[in-house]
């Protein structure tokens, strides 16, 4: 695959989206066609007007994690490399457009490289914790609560309700989000010991074992998805991703103007459609868990 833009090469952000805004984007069976071609026969050419139709996607997806202190132009590089891996993995017959595939693969992406960027402090890598780790600004937004410093107690309960996790991770967290701070900076005076920030670095790389194991589990995860996915009619599988896997989900309101009917026929619809999806993800957990090995 030839090289892609990068922002550093491109003279800047500004000069790297108007360059990647001139790759046309790409009609469904158009798209479907290239991808056979990559599939069937690994035609770079291919691969390629498929990766640059959709760096525009991966650009605007990038944008929503920017205040990480990390550089924009690694961020979208990073995107990038998950959506290479999306369109090595995509297969059009599922029904799908790669944009909706591909989205899951950029996200984790990015997501990884920011979270590998932020290790060399001591955070916690559970579910919950990470969840917390990316949706703690944004929530602050809506509470507009974006002062440097603590957060009010109230807030603080209202984000540790809504995200399920303890009061005092929304504390913790918030600090350690709270800026760029040098690692020879003093902690805070209310800290106990005192101390600079670089006492408290931990080693948290995971070995490369565990690593390929995560890995492959959120590869399974995602096939699981994509294969469940396929068990749903076409007015489910439209419903499902418009309320459950898109960034913005669209309203009942909304689907019910598009397909006609009541907002709580749509609601009843997106139930049904979760339900069939996550019973067919568990079976497939199941069976493979029961594989041998």
């Amino acid at each position: 695959m030839a090289t892609l833009p990068s922002v550093a090469a491109s003279g800047g952000l500004a000069r790297y989206l108007e360059e990647i805004r001139r790759f046309p984007m790409l009609e469904p069976q158009e798209e479907y066609m290239l991808a056979k071609r990559w599939q069937e026969h690994e035609d770079s050419d291919a691969a390629q007007k498929l990766v640059t139709s959709h760096l525009r996607l991966v650009a605007r997806i990038a944008m929503g994690y920017r205040g990480y202190g990390l550089p924009i132009g690694e961020v979208m590089s990073e995107g990038n490399v998950g959506l290479m891996q999306a369109v090595k993995r995509f297969d059009p017959e599922r029904g799908f457009r790669l944009a909706t595939y591909a989205m899951w693969w950029i996200k984790a992406a990015i997501q990884e490289y920011i979270l590998r960027s932020w290790s060399l402090v001591k955070m916690g890598t559970t579910a919950a914790q990470k969840k917390l780790f990316f949706n703690l600004r944004k929530l602050k937004g809506q509470l507009q609560a974006l002062d440097d410093g603590d957060l009010h107690p109230d807030n603080v309960t209202a984000i540790a309700t809504k995200l399920d996790v303890p009061e005092e991770d929304v504390i913790s967290m918030n600090r350690r989000l709270a800026g760029d701070s040098s690692l020879n900076a003093p902690l805070r005076a209310d800290t106990d010991g005192g101390g600079e920030w670089q006492d408290w670095l931990v080693d948290e790389e995971t070995d490369q074992e565990s690593a390929l194991v995560d890995r492959e589990e959120l590869d399974n995860r995602r096939g699981y998805l994509v294969a469940a996915m396929d068990k749903l009619s076409d007015r489910e599988k439209r419903i499902f991703e418009a309320r459950r896997l898109a960034d913005d989900p669209l309203t009942l309101e909304e689907l019910s103007g598009e397909f006609g009917v009541s907002r709580e026929r749509i609601r009843q619809i997106e139930v049904r459609a979760f339900e069939k999806v996550q019973k067919a993800v568990k079976r497939a957990a199941e069976t493979a868990e029961a594989r041998p090995a």
